[in-house]
């Protein structure tokens, strides 16, 4: 599976097209736009989500609910379009129209792709840059990764993400919890934190950051659970499946950081406290008796469930701008402010749910016949039954 992604900021659309779903699999705009929904909400969220109302129009690949096997593509158009029509229009400017073409950037922001991309694209009025490489993008990534969603949950495997730290703030989840639980808690809270008690201690620092003209990040997390075990590969480098994953997480915008079950924590740990027991019962087959490794060995899934870390640095929009240079003139001037949000890392943790469904179907897909959806759901449970059994 692959898929690729097209627009600006405030071009007229965003497009993403999906290839090597399996044919006869179920999926309507619903599946996509409820998880579109889900993008735009979280407390800390800027104007730009009163604006943008995403809805994910199928312009391809779907007859009458089911998949075709033939590329799916995508649409969601962008409402304050009307508004940049001149500044973002495809077509050449005509004689004296310079003028009436505002929003020129020449004064780069630290922290985003500005100056980087006009260095490496030539570009001297950074709008260039900055329409696409901003996190609007995200939008049809997250429709994208619905698709994906679609396709796990049809097959048995389920997602949840929630933030477990903004700002220092940390989530203290009960681990008797069960993944619904976890999934309500986190549907229901402003922050999508599966922690109550902490819930309005991280509201508090947001509106302080937004008060300050400032951004804060924090920490998100994926579990994924039905994954069956083997799936990756251990042969060479570009297969192991948790790399992939590791790629997926740090290609959102702002993400700096990753890690896979304990993560970090392994490098503070004897051996003993960090590898996994393997057991075995009839009623379940083999499994470890804890997951430190996160649902991983060797590039492999092990069948536990998977979990995955993100870290999201502050949005370096600021209101409160730094310092750059102009590069038309050389002197020191605060840098250019776009709309922007205080916090992100409530909506960047359903991007992250995103990414990690693509890979994980993506892995399915390449490792079983996937021609048709039911051949390939049944490859999958007769997997199950091999591993269980083996």
């Amino acid at each position: 599976m692959r898929y690729l992604t097209a627009g600006e900021s405030h071009g007229p659309q965003l497009t993403t097209i999906l290839e090597g779903f399996p044919a006869g699999m179920p999926l309507e705009a619903d599946d996509i736009n409820n998880d579109l929904s889900r993008r735009q909400k979280g407390y800390g969220r800027g104007r730009r989500m009163q604006i943008e109302k995403d809805t994910a129009e199928i312009m391809s690949g779907v007859r009458h609910g089911l998949t075709l096997g033939s590329p799916i593509a995508l649409v969601v158009k962008n409402n304050d379009w009307k508004h940049w029509t001149k500044i973002m229009g495809a077509q050449p400017l005509e004689e004296g129209q310079e003028d009436e073409v505002k929003r020129k950037v020449s004064r780069p922001r630290p922290g985003h792709a500005d100056l980087n991309g006009a260095i490496k694209y030539g570009h001297r009025d950074m709008r260039n840059v900055l329409e696409r490489s901003s996190a609007r993008e995200t939008t049809v990534r997250v429709a994208a990764g619905a698709a994906a969603k679609k396709l796990l949950s049809l097959v048995g495997v389920d997602l949840v993400s929630h933030v477990v730290e903004i700002a220092g703030i940390k989530a203290n989840v009960d681990s008797s919890i069960t993944l619904k639980e976890l999934k309500e808690r986190a549907e229901n809270s402003p922050v999508r934190t599966g922690d109550p008690n902490v819930e309005q201690e991280m509201m508090n620092a947001i509106d302080e950051a937004k008060k300050n003209g400032d951004s804060i990040g924090g920490v998100v997390e994926v579990i994924a659970t039905g994954m069956p075990a083997g799936v990756g590969s251990y042969v060479h480098y570009d297969r192991k499946l948790d790399a992939k994953l590791a790629a997926a997480i740090v290609s959102i915008n702002a993400f700096k950081g990753v890690e896979i079950g304990i993560g970090f924590e392994a490098a503070s740990k004897p051996g003993s406290q960090v590898h996994d027991e393997i057991a075995w019962n009839k009623e379940q087959g083999y499994h470890r008796l804890t997951n430190r490794l996160g649902g991983f060995e060797g590039g492999m899934t092990t069948g536990m469930p998977i979990v995955v870390r993100g870290v999201m640095k502050p949005i370096p929009t600021l209101y409160k701008p730094l310092m750059s240079v102009d590069i038309e003139t050389k002197e020191p001037f605060s840098a250019s402010v776009e709309r922007s949000d205080s916090c992100a890392v409530p909506a960047a943790a359903v991007v992250a749910e995103s990414v990690v469904a693509w890979e994980l179907a993506n892995a399915l897909v390449e490792q079983f016949y996937s021609d048709r959806f039911d051949t390939f759901a049944a490859e999958i449970d007769k997997q199950r039954a091999y591993a269980r059994d083996f």
